[in-house]
């Protein structure tokens, strides 16, 4: 990739070549060693207009269990993606609505499993559109691919409850990307969505509240590197050394601000809880703050 294809190399991030440019997209649809996908909060989205050669994600159907509040397993996903046309050796571009926050909610999903090679399209659909870009409804048909996975590595980038509660109790920083109304208690759930899915209000004790979208510019692209750095750092005090867990309500949000932290500022320590708010809210004898 040259970086005169891909503007964004120029915005200091720790890897650059995470993010791929809507004029890099435009210029590579053709391309059969690229597979592009978009996930979006509403699977219908993709059903009213795409980028030409995309296919969907579906976040509930595609990549969770039906039965257990899990994730796919290892044979689950090499299904997937094999029915996607993606082989290991084919490059993943994701790429959704709200700021691709369900983009990289997918992108952390497939990191479970291994898959490295994968970027995310930096604006997303929203930025794809306002510059009149060329949308279908046309669902390319892509010959199935032979993928092998690894086994899915939930230590290295997921947290679990328990782990929650002995990073808390160790005082290690944990970043709340949810809303300021429910971070206090006074949501359950982002405005305007249904009050729903917890039985406590508030926060874990100790956590920041970051909320995710903060990362975003109007457009859906993610701020330069050292803007984050002045939302992370300099206003929060964190630092590339310190060993972060991050949550929302159900952990799509914080895969955002997990894919931030990580790979556009270089944190090498940090794990998305996706029991999240809808887990602790409803926990027995957890901790909560408000």
């Amino acid at each position: 990739m040259t970086q005169a294809a891909n503007a964004t190399t120029q915005s200091g991030y720790a890897n650059p070549d995470v993010l791929v440019s809507t004029e890099w997209v435009a210029e590579h649809l053709n391309d059969p060693n690229i597979r592009l996908l978009e996930s979006n909060e509403d699977p219908l989205l993709y059903d009213t207009g795409h980028i030409p050669g995309a296919l969907k994600i579906d976040w509930q159907e595609d990549l969770n269990d039906p039965l257990v509040r899990d994730y796919i397993g290892k044979e689950q996903f090499e299904k997937l993606l094999s029915r996607l046309g993606v082989s290991n050796d084919t490059t993943v571009i994701f790429y959704g609505d709200k700021s691709n926050w369900w983009a990289t909610y997918a992108f952390w999903v497939f990191q479970l499993f291994g898959h490295t090679n994968a970027k995310i399209l930096n604006g997303g659909r929203q930025k794809w559109i306002n510059e009149g870009r060329e949308l279908t409804r046309d669902v390319p048909k892509v010959e199935p691919a032979q993928y092998r996975a690894k086994d899915r590595d939930d230590a290295r980038i997921r947290a679990f409850r328990n782990d929650v509660l002995a990073h808390q109790e160790a005082g290690k920083p944990l970043v709340d990307v949810r809303s300021p109304a429910e971070y206090k208690g006074e949501l359950l759930h982002m405005a305007n969505y249904p009050q729903e899915g917890a039985l406590r209000g508030g926060h874990i004790r100790g956590a920041r509240n970051v909320p995710w979208a903060r990362a975003a510019n109007e457009d859906g692209s993610f701020k330069s590197a050292d803007e984050l750095r002045a939302i992370y750092e300099k206003e929060q005090g964190l630092n590339p050394n310190d060993d972060i867990v991050a949550y929302c309500r159900i952990g799509e949000r914080s895969s955002h601000s997990w894919f931030v932290l990580t790979y556009l500022l270089g944190y090498p320590s940090v794990r998305n809880y996706d029991g999240s708010w809808t887990e602790w809210g409803n926990a027995v004898n957890v901790p909560i703050e408000k």
